[in-house]
Parts: C-alpha cells; structure tokens; sequence
C-alpha cells in the first residue's frame, strides 16, 4: 500500500483560445476544460467561492499524453505577478499531466476568481484523472471524421468542454443534463469555452431511445456513491453505505438501459464512476456486456502512470485511478464497443427551420471570422449560427429532445443595427478584426465586476473588451458614457483582500 500524496490543483487549458509560448494557435476552432462533483472543478460565475467557482466532473473523463498538439500554457500565466497584470498563477513548478494534451498540474491553489484569463474561458479547472478521457477517445476512436458524441450527464462541463476540443468541427456534441438547476452552469462554461457545435439538452436517459442508433460516441459519467472523493470531499464518508452502492448500481443499469439504443452499431460507450465499489464498475461492465451486448476495449496504459487495469468475469477491461498510485482522486473507467444496433435513418418528415432574410445574414457575416461558412436561424428574438454540416442534426433533435440551447446566439438584429450577444464575444467565431479595448488586470477585475469605469476609448458603438489578447465580452461606447454589458448573474461580486 502506498501512502496518498497531498491534494492538488490541476487546470486544462483551451486550446481554440490559446496562444502557445508566444506562438498563434493555428489549430481548429474547438476547445474544452471542467469537473464536477464527480471529480473534476469548474469556475464558474464569479459570484461563488473559489470552490464553487471551479465546477467538478466526476466524469471519469481521460485525456491523452502528448498527441497531435501541445496546448501550452495561457498567454499570460508566466508574469506571476497579478499585480503586473498577469495570470494569478505562474509557470513556476507547474508540471504535465501525464495522461494529458492539455492538462497541468499547479504547484498551490490560486484564487481563480480574480484571473481574468479563466473568466475568458483559456482554461478550465479540472481533476487530472478526470482528463484520462481524451486518452480513452483518442485510443477507441477516428477523430479526424465527423462524430455525433453525447456526454449524457455532462454539467458543469469538464467532459463537454474537453471532449469539443477532441472533435473535428463538423462533429456534433450534445451534452445533456437531466437536473435542471444545473443546466445553467453547464451553458455557462459551454460559452466561456467558444465552441459553436454543441447542442445543450435537458432530457431524462429515456428520452434518447428515441434517437435510435443516432449516436457514434457516448460518454455515461454514471452517478455514483462517492467514494473516490473521500479524501477531497471527507462528508461524503457520512453519505457512504452498502445500501446506497446497491441503489447506485441499480440506478446505472437503468440509466445506461433507457440510453443504449440511441447508440448506433460499433458506437463506443464511454463509462466512469467516481467509486471504488465493484458493483457500480466492474459488475457493470460484465451486466453491459452479457445483458446489453457490447465488446470490451482494453487502452494502453504506462506503468509509469500508476493506472490499474482491472477486469470483470466476462473479461471487460476497467481502469482505476487511486490516490497513493495517481497525482490525482479516485476514478472509474472503460470502453465498450455495441454490438447490435444499425445505421442511424434520418425521419422523413423533419421540423422546419426560420432563415433569416439573405441581406440580414450579410449584415451578420461581417462580425464573424472570415471564411467560416454557417447555417443562420431564428429562435424567438435572437438569430443563431450553427455549423452548415450540422444543420440537418437541428430538427431531428428537436423532434426528440428539448432543447435548452443549439448553436451558438449570435445577436439581434434592429432596423439601426445588430445587437451582438455576450456568446458572440467569448466564442471562436468572432471576427478578430472587430474594435477591441485592452484592458489591464485591474481594469478587467472592474469590467467583470461591472464597476462604475471610465476607460479611455477612442471608438464608437459595440467594442470588446480584452485582456492579454482575449474577449471577455461588450462594452458599448457612448458620447459620455460605457454601457457595460458584462452578464449581470456572472459579475465578481468579491474583492481581492
């Protein structure tokens, strides 16, 4: 038995945003970061503790050592001085995730609320064992096609985050969140993270059995009886019992039962716990494989990682993460192919999308980056944009599913003028040409906490507002005064100390 090494903090950085060691991000526009409960933390609206404001995705979710591109650190995180205007956390002592493109761990917790770079969404605080995802993604699947992926319990979004920024994109990422209150958290971290093809549901397992053999990829972060998150949550040993397992394990099967058949053909099936108990995992895995139908997937892991490999009676493969062996908390993983199933069949009949007339789409093309083709269409008030491969997927969607977000908003349009939306500003569409104000920190901590300002701006009308090369959203110039259109429910309402 080896001893548990102390707690850290670990962050992923995006890499749709970043500039890497001085160096223009020539990668795709897709990205990702977070953790929830389930193991992996989330900054989220300002208004919460630092703890809060850093989310956790027990999702199990991996992420690969070194692939096809390293991430780097944030633009700005080697100052180490706040106060020069820097990130809140230096490169000093800061070390890879070993299992990770993206991840790092830090070498002591800062006060991420006050870094505006993670207000930005560069980088999402997560749990290193949660990022192993992209490891179990990108040794099970061909990411240079296009993928339909569901992450089924997905807020606050470290494994929607990271797995948008594994995915061509022209794939298509549903990330589903059955609790409704939680649904905003997970649309929020969507945004800071930029991308455009994401649809956010809020839809109970059942309801994707309706999409049969729709989906390529699916990603189950199961609820869980906790006990791999004792040591950084110790009020979950209260909680724990050998009762609650069973209601946990019982509670899995139904979940992954009411899914299953939304999963075409060969699909990859992508399950994790936080839990050490055999009857929430392994148990699992050989009740899917005898029950449900599916072939194990075995990953290649280093033994320098410190993984476990572990199997159930019918030979699945399963992956443990345990503290005195990983820099990291207690994890549950394995890959699953399907064995029944077909093609997904498109419905005859689909719903009936409203375009935007062919002038207003000119008017709007002119705030997006150049040469990024995309199908337009009304939603009440505003106008979206999502990518054109995808818009076949919008109706059949939204003839199973309720929606709570499809695309990206992208604004308003008036008879005077287009009224862009916050989204527009954080997402990889933006057109970099637009008017922009750099800000420095503390003139960002103000914008964030929507202060009273009176920043020297030489343009007039709709300008963003940057900090170290990236939006944090609108202001809008005015003869003698700024509007400021920062969310109000996302303001900093704390000060630094």
């Amino acid at each position: 038995m080896h001893a548990a090494g102390p707690q850290v903090t670990s962050v992923r950085v995006n890499p749709g945003k970043r500039t890497f060691e001085g160096t223009a991000d020539t990668r795709s526009d897709s990205a990702a970061v977070g953790h929830d409960r389930d193991g992996t933390f989330e900054g989220t609206a300002d208004t919460r503790s630092d703890s809060a404001a850093v989310g956790h995705d027990r999702d199990g979710t991996f992420e690969g050592a070194a692939s096809d591109g390293d991430a780097g650190l944030p633009a700005g995180a080697g100052a180490g001085d706040a106060g020069r205007g820097g990130s809140v956390w230096t490169v000093a002592g800061v070390e890879r995730v070993p299992w990770s493109s993206f991840g790092y761990y830090l070498p002591e917790r800062p006060s991420f609320t006050f870094d505006p770079l993670f207000h930005a969404g560069t980088y999402y605080v997560q749990e290193a064992s949660s990022m192993f995802l992209e490891q179990a993604l990108r040794q099970t699947t061909d990411l240079s096609r296009p993928l339909r992926v569901l992450d089924l319990c997905a807020a606050p979004g470290g494994k929607s985050t990271l797995l948008q920024s594994l995915l061509s994109p022209d794939s298509l990422l549903v990330s589903n969140e059955v609790i409704r209150n939680r649904v905003h958290i997970l649309e929020e971290n969507m945004v800071k993270w930029g991308g455009i093809n994401t649809v956010i549901t809020s839809n109970d397992p059942a309801d994707f059995s309706r999409l049969e053999n729709y989906f390529d990829v699916m990603v189950v972060d199961a609820p869980c009886s906790g006990s791999g998150l004792f040591r950084r949550e110790p009020d979950l040993v209260t909680e724990w019992s050998p009762g609650n397992v069973q209601l946990c394990h019982q509670r899995q099967q139904r979940i992954l039962a009411d899914c299953w058949p939304s999963l075409r053909q060969d699909g990859l099936l992508i399950y994790s716990t936080c839990s050490y108990s055999r009857e929430e995992n392994e148990d699992i895995l050989d009740w899917i494989v005898e029950d449900l139908g599916a072939t194990t997937c075995r990953l290649e892991t280093p033994p320098e990682w410190g993984i476990v490999e572990t199997a159930g009676r019918s030979g699945a493969y399963g992956y443990r993460f345990y503290p005195d062996r990983v820099k990291g908390e207690g994890l549950f993983v394995a890959c699953l192919r399907k064995n029944g199933g077909a093609a997904f069949t498109a419905p005859r009949k689909k719903g009936m999308l409203e375009r935007p007339a062919r002038k207003d789409e000119e008017r709007i093309a002119v705030w997006m980056r150049p040469g990024t083709p995309l199908f337009y269409f009304h939603h009440q008030e505003l106008i979206y944009g999502l990518p054109v491969e995808l818009a076949a997927d919008l109706p059949v969607l939204q003839s199973s599913l309720y929606l709570k977000r499809a695309g990206m908003p992208l604004g308003k349009l008036s008879v005077k003028e287009f009224i862009p939306e916050h989204d527009l500003a954080l997402s990889m569409l933006i057109n970099p040409a637009l008017p922009a104000l750099s800000l420095s920190r503390e003139e960002a901590l103000q914008y964030l906490r929507k202060d009273e300002w009176r920043p020297a701006v030489t343009h007039r009308g709709w300008t963003l507002v940057q900090y170290g090369g990236h939006n944090l959203g609108w202001i809008k110039a005015l003869q003698g005064r700024i509007n400021n259109y920062y969310p109000k429910e996302w303001r900093i309402l704390r000060r630094e100390s």
